[in-house]
């Protein structure tokens, strides 16, 4: 794909992370319960990791090796972000993050919906997977109302801060 996809869903646009949206990403993660819910999000959240994280995301587009769009609302504005990643063996990992004044308003499930549609159809997909920790079922329950199954409970597959998390991990597949 040359060009980064648009995806458009009733309430929102998926499009590619850009410059302009550093510093809402830094507010919009500036809370420890983003560090505590995901293996990936670093608390204090700072300007310098939002924009290696967009700069490691445009990359990974270039380099076909994922997908992560911005979620926004449909004034164009960033409210969270979504993507798959690791594509090989025709599968990727879908993860997704969304700021707390959008919780509970099912934006983060109406964007899987759309990004698994484009990885089965677009991407020519076999499986996509997700994992999330057991203290955050609410990741878990989203996984559920798009499809997915649980697959694996992989134990202390993480180490973040000097402690080890299991892992649950979800999968669908294209048939």
């Amino acid at each position: 794909m040359e060009k980064f996809p648009v995806l458009q869903t009733e309430r929102l646009i998926l499009s590619q992370l850009e410059e302009k949206d550093i510093p809402f990403i830094v507010e919009l993660l500036q809370h420890r319960i983003f560090s505590d819910l995901t293996s990936n999000i670093p608390y204090p959240y700072v300007e310098n990791d939002a924009r290696s994280w967009v700069k490691m995301s445009n990359e990974a587009f270039k380099n076909n090796t994922g997908y992560t769009f911005a979620i926004r609302n449909k004034e164009g504005q960033i409210i969270g972000a979504i993507g798959l990643h690791d594509r090989d063996d025709d599968k990727a990992e879908l993860g997704y993050w969304i700021g707390i004044p959008h919780w509970d308003k099912g934006y983060v499930t109406e964007a899987a919906k759309a990004i698994i549609d484009f990885g089965f159809n677009e991407l020519k997909l076999n499986k996509i997977f997700a994992t999330h920790f057991p203290h955050n079922p609410a990741s878990g329950r989203i996984m559920e109302k798009v499809g997915m199954e649980q697959e694996a409970v992989l134990i202390k597959e993480v180490k973040k801060d000097g402690e080890y998390f299991d892992l649950v991990r979800y999968c669908i597949l294209k048939d």
